[in-house]
């Protein structure tokens, strides 16, 4: 159930629409070398993966820092799946990494605990993912500067240490705990699909974003912060939010920008969502 829940967690988040610079089914937002099929095919190739996760987690005896290292052997070759399946296009890198990390935390947890989830049951999860990780993270940190040849995450730390992905894990994901799964528990008339993108908007408020810092600069990240902390505090209508969602997604196409951190992390909460059964699961 749990690779089901984060398979199905990242297909919700790439059905999401109007997404400002993402990929959905009607748009490549700020991508020209991907498209929703892409999507789905990379989606495919790491669903078997996901599967090994949770299995890891649920067998795992040892210390949280030796099932990072078993799950981080499995992520190697669901990346290089996924790569294979996407013709080398990078769609879901950052994404598997933190499934690998919390399905096989969530699978540790349930040795012990049942479904569904309540919101301290999912606060522990993510602790034990931060004691999974942040020793090994916290090393190859220290290790970036050496490297001859970097990711364009680890550029961005080793030039303007910005943290992305990595602190968040490090961090047991304080954009989940403390940003997007309250706004989630919340009680809302909203559809679960606005509520989801106004979570979206939420998260590019605040987060670190890689992927878009990478694409247009911190002067850039920080205009498109702020505008998504104005829209997210107008709380506006459903018709006027999703008027100006495309008129963002307009814009960002045209400055070649795309928070792909935020949307990741959007898919993480999703599955949360499903453990606590805040959402019920889409069918394709």
């Amino acid at each position: 159930m749990l690779a089901l829940y984060g398979e199905k967690a990242l297909f919700y988040e790439v059905s999401l629409a109007p997404k400002p610079g993402l990929v959905d089914p009607f748009s490549n937002g700020a991508h020209s070398d991907m498209d929703f099929r892409t999507f789905r095919r990379s989606i495919e190739s790491l669903a078997p993966f996901f599967k090994r996760y949770a299995e890891a987690g649920r067998q795992h005896t040892g210390s949280p820092e030796t099932l990072f290292h078993k799950v981080r052997e499995i992520g190697k070759q669901a990346e290089a799946d996924m790569l294979a399946a996407t013709q080398n296009i990078n769609t879901h890198k950052g994404a598997n990494f933190s499934f690998a990390l919390l399905i096989s935390s969530t699978g540790y947890y349930l040795q012990s605990h049942t479904l569904p989830l309540q919101a301290q049951d999912s606060a522990r999860i993510l602790r034990f993912a931060s004691e999974m990780a942040a020793q090994a993270l916290a090393k190859d940190l220290q290790l970036i500067k050496k490297k001859q040849t970097l990711t364009h995450g680890e550029k961005l730390y080793a030039e303007k240490g910005i943290n992305g992905i990595r602190g968040e894990a490090i961090n047991g994901y304080p954009a989940l705990s403390q940003l997007l799964l309250p706004f989630l528990r919340r009680p809302s008339s909203d559809s679960a699909e606005i509520r989801l993108l106004r979570g979206l908007i939420l998260l590019m408020g605040h987060i670190e974003d890689s992927n878009l810092i990478h694409r247009g600069g911190i002067a850039a990240w920080k205009h498109i912060k702020k505008e998504s902390q104005l829209l997210h505090a107008e709380s506006l209508p459903k018709n006027q939010f999703v008027t100006y969602l495309n008129q963002l997604d307009q814009k960002m196409i045209r400055l070649n920008l795309s928070p792909g951190g935020a949307a990741d992390l959007l898919s993480l909460g999703i599955y949360f969502a499903f453990l606590e059964e805040l959402l019920s699961l889409p069918s394709e």
